[in-house]
């Protein structure tokens, strides 16, 4: 057989949708395994021009290129080519991103964000070998296992996962101190709490989700009923915080949705199999807020899944939006497993608000929009001071809360038009 032969064998194979691939969402939707998909016929002047191309960069071009490598990269071309959110994963990339909604992982424990073009520690887990070492938030990570690691966030998250019970060197730079700072850890199984809460003064709570992973659902109900405990009782009203939020699973976003509706769609999708269509609606078990007023507050970071809790909220009119128009990422990515150990990420729905509005490349503009340039939350940072008196958005949600509260208690006692009185 000639070699141009076997490229078009290729080819075929590559174009062609051959094989059962099982399928999972990612921050999106969890399907069944359907039946194989039939194989797509690939016209034979494609094929032919794949093969020509193919042919002409392994003969001509200046260095030898591996079969291997070329044809990963043709598969990443022609994926990446489709969309921003369509992706080729290897072997190691699916695993990262089925560890990152799992909310449990081997590694040292620490939430890492890039800035300025380093990374920098957001936050030590609780009960994490980062932090009983001693790291901070806003260390700078230096280097990692002697390797300068600069401003590559998944190169600096790559290295500090591995097998529990290994270890990993950490140079540190610290505000403060003269010199780098070294520091040993050994690896364990980090379980991560993707929800943050705390009191901001009696009757009012905060509660902020990071991201929405297989365990998010949960920890917001128990994060909701430690609010309820500490406060002593309900809650008058609560700023839920889902700045730079990226989403995740979509349906931990549509249970946290679900936690402050009685009723009503939360989400509903359309694409081209019947599975990328669905709907998604309360499930009535109630409002475990029991109608208290609700903030949330979203910014330019908000994308995908915290998306979907936020329009659905406000398209019910069970909360007000605080903050900047959100990232407007309107669709939905199958995570689809391939028979070699990597996976296809790729967009199958579109989804859309319970008004019927498509988020994709607007956004959603808030109620409230605050001025000025967009900041980190401060709750990432550390800080003496109340929350509230750091966090200028927080600070508004909080008087919003008060000021829809004093409206609805002041329309409980008219007898006429209260419910215009409530935004």
């Amino acid at each position: 057989m000639s070699i141009r032969s076997v490229i078009l064998l290729i080819a075929g194979a590559i174009f062609g949708f051959c094989g059962a691939l099982t399928s999972g969402v990612l921050a999106e939707h969890s399907i069944e395994p359907g039946a194989p998909a039939a194989p797509a016929v690939l016209p034979w002047q494609e094929a032919s021009l794949f093969a020509e191309v193919y042919e002409r960069i392994k003969r001509d071009y200046v260095e030898e290129v591996d079969d291997h490598l070329l044809m990963e990269r043709a598969v990443r071309g022609m994926v990446a080519a489709l969309d921003p959110h369509s992706a080729y994963l290897d072997s190691q990339e699916f695993e990262e991103i089925r560890l990152s909604t799992m909310g449990s992982y081997p590694g040292v424990g620490i939430e890492v964000v890039p800035q300025d073009g380093v990374v920098k520690v957001r936050h030590p887990i609780d009960g994490s070998p980062a932090q009983r070492a001693g790291l901070k938030a806003g260390d700078e990570i230096v280097k990692i296992d002697g390797v300068e690691i600069g401003g590559d966030l998944a190169a600096a998250t790559a290295h500090m996962r591995g097998a529990s019970g290994s270890t990993v060197r950490l140079t540190i730079r610290r505000a403060g101190s003269a010199a780098p700072l070294e520091f040993t850890l050994r690896r364990a199984q980090v379980e991560v709490s993707s929800v943050r809460a705390e009191i901001l003064e009696p009757g009012y709570g905060y509660l902020r989700v990071t991201s929405f992973t297989e365990t998010t659902a949960e920890d917001v109900s128990h994060a909701l009923l430690r609010l309820k405990r500490d406060n002593k009782g309900a809650l008058r009203g609560l700023v839920l915080d889902l700045r730079d939020n990226p989403g995740g699973v979509l349906e931990a976003g549509v249970a946290v949705a679900d936690d402050f509706l009685e009723q009503g769609v939360i989400v509903s999708a359309d694409g081209r199999t019947p599975e990328a269509r669905f709907r998604m609606d309360a499930t009535h078990h109630g409002d475990l807020l029991n109608g208290a007023p609700l903030v949330v507050l979203v910014n330019g970071g908000t994308a995908s899944a915290s998306e979907i809790v936020a329009g659905a909220l406000k398209d019910h009119g069970r909360a007000l939006l605080v903050g900047r128009t959100t990232y407007g990422k309107g669709s939905v990515q199958t995570v689809m497993p391939l028979a070699h150990g990597g996976a296809l990420k790729l967009t199958t729905s579109r989804y859309f608000t319970p008004s019927g509005a498509s988020i994709q490349g607007k956004g959603i503009i808030p109620d409230i929009v605050e001025a000025g340039p967009q900041k980190s939350a401060a709750v990432d940072s550390p800080g003496t001071a109340p929350l509230a008196l750091r966090d200028d958005e927080v600070h508004t949600g909080l008087a919003t809360l008060k000021t829809r509260g004093a409206l609805a208690a002041r329309a409980a006692g008219e007898p006429h038009g209260s419910r215009d009185l409530v935004p």
